[in-house]
Formats: C-alpha cells, sequence, structure tokens
C-alpha cells in the first residue's frame, strides 16, 4: 500500500478524500488524514478499510516530521501559512508535496534544493488558483501552437449561491471563508492593463469599478478586479498582450450594494473597537455616522449616503437588520471588519439544503493569420450538498488527481511549481469532465475594448 497524507480535514477536503478511498483499491493506497479535529476527519472516512485518521497538532514538530517522514506524498490543505513547515519536512524526507494554495516567496526560494533532490511540490492546483491555470493555459498554448499571437486575456472567478438556493435580495451567500470575503481587495490596488493602458483601481474605488458578463443559462454577472493582473504576464506568457484583466465574479448589483460598507468603514480589520461585545447591531452601524441626536440611525444613513428610501440599496441593507437593536455583535475587541462578519453570517450562512455554484469566465483575443479572434470559455459548478459542495469539489479533486499523477510517475517534472505545463493540466482536465467539471467554448467576434465597460 502507499501512503498518502492529507494534513488538514476542512470542508474543501470532503471531494479530495472521497475520490482517494475510491481510487485506493485499484491503486493500492493508505490514506491517512491529520487533522487536530479527529472528528471532523472521521466524517470525511466514514470508517473506510484503506484510512486512518490522526489527531495532530501541527505544531507538535516531532509527530508532524514522523508522519511525513512514513508517508510517500503529502497533501497540505492547511491554511497556507502553514505550508512552509510541512514543505521542510517534505525537503528533508524527500518526500512530494501538493497545496492548492499560492507559492509564497518562502517556498519559491526552495526551488533549487527542491530540484537537486528531484522532487515536485505542486502548489496552486485547486480551483482558483489551479483550474484557473490549466483551463487557460490550455487554450493560450493551442493558439500559440496555432501560430497565434495573443493579444488579450481576461478571466474571472466567483464562489456564489446556486440558482435554486438564491433567495435573497443580494443573490449572494457565504460560500468559503467569511472573512476573505469582508476583507476581500484591501492591502493594495489593483492593477491590470487594458489595450496598453496601464490602470489602477485603490480600494475604496474597488466596487464601483465593474465589468459585466452573461453566460448562457445563468444569466448576467458583474466582475471586479482582483489586485495585480499584471503577475500574469510571465507565467501566462502573455508579455505582449494589450490587455490583461483577472477578477472576481459577483451577481449584478453586489459591487454596488457591498461599497457602502466600504465607504462606512465597516471592512476595516485594522483597529478595535470598544465595547463590541456587548454592542448591537444598531449600535455598530450608528458608530461610522455623525453625531445627529435628533435623526434616527436610518435616516442619517441615508442622508450620509444619499441613498434614497426606495433604491434597492436600502432594502438590501434592511433585510441584513443591521438596523436591529436587540441583536448583539458578542465578539471582544472586534475590528469593524470582524464585526460585520458576525452581522453576515445571519444572513448569508448556507441553510441545511442550499448549493453553492462555481462559476469561472475566461476571454481571448488573439491574430492568427492576419484576423483577430476571440473566445469565450465558461465553466459552471453546482454543489452536491453541505458536504460535497461546488467548491470541496472544485478545490479538492485538482488536488487528489494532481497527487495521484505525481506518485504514479505521470508528473515528472521537479521543482515548485503551478500547473502550467501539458503534462499537468491535459490529463487532470481531461479527467475533471467525468466530474461534471467542464468548460463550454465558443468563437465569438472580437471586440478588444469594449468603452461601455466600466472597468476600462
Amino acid at each position: 500500500m502507499r501512503s498518502i497524507l492529507i494534513v488538514g480535514a476542512g470542508r474543501s477536503s470532503s471531494a479530495l478524500v472521497r475520490y482517494l478511498l475510491e481510487k485506493s483499491f485499484d491503486e493500492k493506497l493508505k490514506v491517512i488524514i491529520a487533522d487536530i479535529s479527529v472528528e471532523n476527519a472521521e466524517k470525511l472516512v466514514n470508517d473506510h478499510q484503506n484510512s486512518e485518521v490522526i489527531e495532530l497538532d501541527i505544531f507538535n514538530e516531532e509527530a508532524r516530521r514522523e508522519l511525513v517522514k512514513k508517508s510517500d506524498i503529502v497533501i497540505s490543505m492547511l491554511p497556507a501559512r502553514f505550508h512552509l513547515e510541512i514543505a521542510k519536512d517534505c525537503l528533508e524526507f524527500k518526500k512530494n508535496l501538493v497545496t492548492a494554495s499560492y507559492i509564497s516567496k518562502e517556498l519559491l526560494a526552495m526551488n533549487e534544493e527542491v530540484k537537486e533532490k528531484g522532487l515536485i511540490f505542486m502548489n496552486e492546483i485547486g480551483l482558483d488558483p489551479g483550474i484557473d491555470h490549466m483551463s487557460a493555459m490550455q487554450v493560450i498554448d493551442r493558439i500559440k501552437g496555432q501560430g497565434g499571437k495573443m493579444i488579450l486575456f481576461e478571466s474571472f472567478t466567483g464562489g456564489l449561491v446556486a440558482p435554486e438556493s438564491d433567495n435573497n435580495l443580494w443573490n449572494y451567500k457565504f460560500t468559503w471563508n467569511p472573512r476573505n470575503v469582508v476583507v476581500a481587495g484591501q492591502g493594495g490596488v489593483a492593477k491590470f492593463i487594458q489595450e496598453g493602458k496601464y490602470k489602477y483601481i485603490p480600494y475604496h474605488k474597488l466596487f464601483r469599478r465593474t465589468e459585466f458578463l452573461s453566460i448562457e443559462g445563468y444569466g448576467k454577472f458583474e466582475a471586479l478586479a482582483n489586485r495585480d493582473s499584471l503577475n500574469y504576464r510571465e507565467i501566462y506568457g502573455l508579455q505582449d498582450a494589450l490587455t490583461l484583466y483577472r477578477g472576481t465574479i459577483r451577481r449584478v448589483g453586489y459591487s454596488r450594494a457591498w461599497n457602502i460598507f466600504v465607504q462606512l468603514g465597516m471592512t476595516d480589520d485594522s483597529y478595535v473597537m470598544e465595547g463590541s461585545e456587548q454592542m448591537t447591531y444598531r449600535e455598530f452601524t450608528n458608530s461610522f455616522l455623525p453625531y445627529k441626536p435628533h435623526d434616527s440611525v436610518e435616516l442619517k444613513l441615508r442622508h450620509y449616503l444619499k441613498i434614497d428610501q426606495d433604491d434597492v440599496i436600502w432594502e438590501k441593507l434592511l433585510e441584513l437588520d443591521i438596523f436591529n437593536s436587540a441583536k448583539i455583535v458578542g465578539i471582544k475587541d472586534a475590528t469593524p471588519a470582524q464585526a460585520l462578519q458576525r452581522i453576515l453570517m445571519d444572513s448569508w450562512t448556507l441553510g441545511k439544503d442550499d448549493k453553492d455554484m462555481i462559476v469561472m469566465y475566461h476571454k481571448f483575443g488573439f491574430e492568427l493569420n492576419g484576423v483577430k479572434k476571440q473566445i469565450e470559455s465558461n465553466m459552471v459548478v453546482i454543489g452536491e450538498d453541505q458536504t460535497y459542495t461546488a467548491m470541496a469539489k472544485t478545490v479538492g479533486l485538482p488536488v487528489a488527481m494532481a497527487t495521484l499523477d505525481i506518485l504514479n510517475g505521470k508528473i515528472k517534472s521537479p521543482g515548485v511549481q503551478l500547473p502550467i505545463t501539458k503534462e499537468v493540466y491535459d490529463p487532470i482536465l481531461a479527467e475533471l469532465q467525468n466530474y461534471g467539471i467542464e468548460f463550454k467554448e465558443k468563437e465569438v467576434p472580437y471586440l478588444g475594448y469594449n468603452p461601455h465597460n466600466l472597468g476600462a
């Protein structure tokens, strides 16, 4: 039996574990899950005979190192900040490593040593990053292989609520880490290039600069820029592209309403609010408004941000219960962002029968034989239930497939890497189709720069 060590049994691990256990008899696999919560891990394996669950505190160096030493390959599903210690153990004991996280500077610094030992440290092999890399590079490499020249690439991904579970005015529920949603876009400026012009969007303007896109069968969406799209020029070989823009997908109207929280300062995570433990939702909202003792909190907010009473944004704010004088934030020394997250979780937590949805959209502009052409490609995945969510499937399945391909010697190139080569993306994208994760592609007239897009 070949031993696969999975460190971390969070929400994204369900599809990963199920896939490997389903393959375990034919592939002779022993799947070991190490997590600080044995209960979570045991739910995932359901007493499968080729599984083992081990309680592990990753800061227990001796126990962690012993598990890595005994394994044939290691998957880290921990938060990204914990990967480095696992990576050091893998390097010492000559074990291949797979993660779904962005490659950190510290991990990249290990590249030469990883190569010298003939190891593969595969990263960014989840959804975004992951499926986005593979699906984009497959088309880009095909275009270049035909002699085409890339001039435009746009890519957007969103974790949303499935249409059948979409029952609030925001058309949104938390399908991944709520904290990341609340603080999205902070700590930097969004950078991209359109028609050869560099563009920069500071955080306070981010949610009012959106593009629009439509996906057949699912309607219209909006997309807002991610932090630094320019990083992908070298990664994707798009140094000569005139447009390069990556972003996040939401339903139309979300960003305009979310901008209210940004302008009020409710998404700030840099300071602590006094008395937050006993603060009501209404007091939290009022703390960001001018002192006018004779006006209601509702009236002050509408006047302060010039929101008409019949504006749908006002209805969205009321739906979140932010003016409730009975509900308590209940978090000691909370930042505004933490308090806002607590309030949003009342309304945006997925119900037990709710399903999530992943949407990914690519646009490729290129010149071939003197003619400008454009390809649009999209993927939509609906979750099965609260365990095997669309997020868990699109993150966990590519991780599992890459792990097995490395173990079976199908992926050979050593180093600290991401999945942008044919030996990685071709077989994984083909296998993902068996699980309903596939792209619909069509060629459309080349549009290039669109002045009606607010991102321009």
